[in-house]
């Protein structure tokens, strides 16, 4: 039985999809005016593993990952998000280009991480500016219904007319007006309404036409109108970082519903936000980091993908340069044992296996990952695996036809875990065994041989490095 945490519930449910055996899924995605940082990609990533998981348990998905190429203002983190200048629009301004050439610039790029870091792409990118049609019927509806209100051009949401605002995130109209001092707008009639369109100032870079004004759509109202478009008005799950929750969520579910009259979002999943060295990652504390600076390092995007892996989408991950030597040796381990079980594999036999990993590990993998994605668990499983695989090496004992087992089941779970191992990270079998000849003669502590096999290691091209617990990594020069 597969739980997931459901952020609306506030607890583990049991997965169930509105049409059986079919899913649909939407991902607040990109806001194309700068480069996709690891907090981005830890998130995206949940939202990988998921649907990965869902095809792994035989589900047909269809995803959906938006591009938010007008209307998120640079004030989202205050107020309801409405307040600010346009991040794409201020971004053209500054790089003097058009913004059209920065949302296709920052687009690319994320598209080519999402690629090295092996995240399955969308089934469809919807942009905001192809949308403007869909969002206008959304808004005019509203409208007619008595959610919204147009003055001077601008049109907004009144939260007063949803009782059910604030379930999402906790933040009902009542709890938010404890304390709050708002700048008032002139045009809102609650400081807490949310924008649907603004009015563009006639200097505005990005302007539509609308029964309104000529402006631009609020950036809550793009991800209505483009699940809807996509996924119909209720769909099974909804993914994006925690700090999506509120006010950005919370105003999709308030907009949408008064919109369809239904419910809009039978999961909600969040991932709980990266830190980098114990603090927020900021420019400003020169611990931002894009997959670049992990490359630059020496570091592959599978040991990145390993690392987010170890800790579960819902705990606090704490990036660290030290924590990404263990992805490294981790990801080094898990290269070493496919090649063995590779090597194996070739030998000419015609027995069966006499030990059966399947029923085994697998009912392990998947109670990890039936229990609200728990990957940590999950790959404690394939190394215990490789542990177990290596003791019957040691003893002789494995097959052909035992290392052909082990191979499909890791195709198997792999489809979950998402890692490339590729030839540059495959380890000759010699090398392999000269590197554990002196793994043997550095627990002896015979550092005469040690160093002699160290050195023959490296004039056949190969740098070994060594780890705690005398664990090591091999890397090609």
């Amino acid at each position: 039985m597969f739980k997931l945490y459901n952020t609306f519930a506030k607890n583990k449910e049991e997965f169930k999809s509105i049409n059986p055996g079919k899913v649909g899924f939407y991902t607040c995605g990109p806001t194309v005016y700068d480069y996709i940082h690891i907090g981005n990609i830890k998130s995206y990533l949940t939202a990988d593993v998921l649907r990965r998981y869902l095809v792994y348990l035989g589900y047909e998905v269809r995803h959906i990952k938006n591009i938010t190429d007008v209307g998120h203002l640079t004030e989202d983190d205050i107020a309801q998000g409405d307040s600010g200048d346009d991040k794409l629009v201020k971004k053209a301004l500054l790089e003097k280009k058009s913004p059209a050439e920065i949302a296709f610039f920052y687009e690319e790029y994320f598209r080519e991480t999402e690629k090295k870091m092996n995240i399955l792409p969308a089934h469809f990118f919807p942009r905001a500016t192809a949308h403007i049609p869909q969002m206008i019927k959304i808004i005019a509806t509203l409208i007619e219904k008595g959610f919204a209100y147009e003055k001077n051009g601008n049109v907004f949401f009144s939260i007063k007319k949803f009782p059910e605002y604030g379930k999402l995130s906790g933040n009902t109209l009542e709890n938010l007006k404890i304390g709050a001092r708002l700048e008032e707008h002139p045009d809102k009639e609650d400081p807490w309404d949310f924008a649907l369109w603004l009015r563009a100032p006639k200097e505005h870079l990005m302007k539509f036409n609308s029964p309104w004004s000529l402006g631009y759509p609020g950036w809550h109202i793009e991800c209505s109108a483009m699940s809807a478009e996509y996924l119909g008005d209720t769909f099974d799950i909804h993914t994006g970082g925690e700090d999506n929750i509120f006010p950005h969520h919370e105003a999709e579910i308030a907009q949408s519903e008064c919109f369809s009259g239904k419910k809009f979002v039978a999961y909600w999943v969040h991932t709980r936000l990266l830190m980098v060295d114990g603090k927020k990652m900021s420019k400003s504390k020169n611990n931002f980091y894009r997959l670049e600076d992990i490359l630059e390092k020496g570091y592959d995007a599978m040991a990145l993908r390993i690392l987010i892996l170890s800790s579960h989408y819902r705990s606090q991950m704490n990036f660290t340069w030290e924590s990404m030597d263990q992805a490294k040796s981790n990801f080094q381990k898990i290269s070493v044992w496919i090649n063995n079980l590779m090597n194996v594999s070739l030998g000419d036999s015609k027995e069966k296996s006499q030990i059966s990993f399947t029923h085994i590990y697998q009912k392990r993998f998947e109670d990890a990952m039936n229990d609200d994605l728990n990957t940590p668990l999950a790959l404690s499983v394939l190394y215990d695996l490789i542990t177990e695989t290596n003791k019957l090496s040691v003893k002789n004992k494995l097959t052909s036809a035992i290392a052909k087992e082990i191979l499909t089941f890791w195709k198997r779970i792999n489809k979950v875990f998402g890692l490339i191992i590729t030839e540059a990270s495959i380890i000759p079998n010699f090398i392999i065994d000269l590197a554990e000849k002196r793994k043997e003669a550095r627990l002896k502590k015979d550092f005469a041989t040690s160093d002699k096999l160290r050195n023959e290691i490296e004039k056949l091209g190969y740098l070994i490095e060594d780890l705690k617990d005398n664990d090591y990594t091999i890397k090609k020069l």
